[in-house]
């Protein structure tokens, strides 16, 4: 049997640098922007918050570029604040390096087991699923599982396998032991790439 798992983004993850005010170290972001025009050069900013004290903090997006070298649609995108561009950004490992920041996807991701339906109120990631693909799997039977990620959220497998499949980590990792848990990647480390795994019962 085969199935396929999604790793989406529910929001913008929280950002990772020191407040000089307060000393925080954690920012948030609606997807605001703030564009700034000197005759034909332009800068554009993502601005954040400061999750302790509320100060404000402009992260660089372009610095002193000529308006004409810039896209229309990407000028359109930043006048209007779009969240999508906001969350583009914050995974271009380049604007990371010149902002000097980190992110946290804590609670800002769900697994996806079957389709776009979220789980009904209380249940886990993958909830819905869970139970199905259990009892479609006879024992012997193997069921690969191939797993995409909608952003590059970086997850350990062994999570999403233990909230796929509703276990405890302490169980995804006998399962491991034992050789029921196989993948061509190493499954204990952090990952933000597609991957495939086979669940042996």
């Amino acid at each position: 049997m085969q199935t396929t798992w999604v790793v989406v983004p529910t929001c913008l993850p929280e950002i990772l640098r020191r407040c000089h005010v307060c000393a925080s170290e954690r920012f948030r972001t609606s997807g605001k922007f703030r564009v700034n025009a000197n005759h034909k050069l332009l800068d554009a900013w993502l601005l954040a918050l400061c999750a302790g004290c509320g100060e404000t903090t402009k992260l660089t997006v372009l610095e002193r570029v000529n308006v004409r070298s810039i896209r229309p649609e990407l000028l359109d995108r930043l006048h209007g604040n779009d969240p999508g561009l906001a969350a583009e950004l914050l995974q271009d490992p380049t604007v990371r390096r010149r902002n000097r920041i980190a992110l946290d996807w804590r609670n800002a991701w769900r697994l996806e087991t079957a389709g776009p339906t979220p789980p009904a109120a209380g249940d886990g990631p993958g909830e819905r699923t869970r139970a199905a693909e259990g009892a479609a799997l006879p024992e012997g039977e193997a069921l690969e599982v191939s797993v995409r990620f909608a952003a590059r959220i970086p997850v350990r497998p062994v999570r999403l396998i233990a909230d796929g499949f509703g276990l405890s980590r302490a169980e995804v990792g006998r399962l491991l032991a034992e050789g029921n848990l196989v993948s061509t990647v190493r499954l204990s480390g952090k990952l933000s790439a597609g991957f495939t795994f086979t669940f042996k019962r």
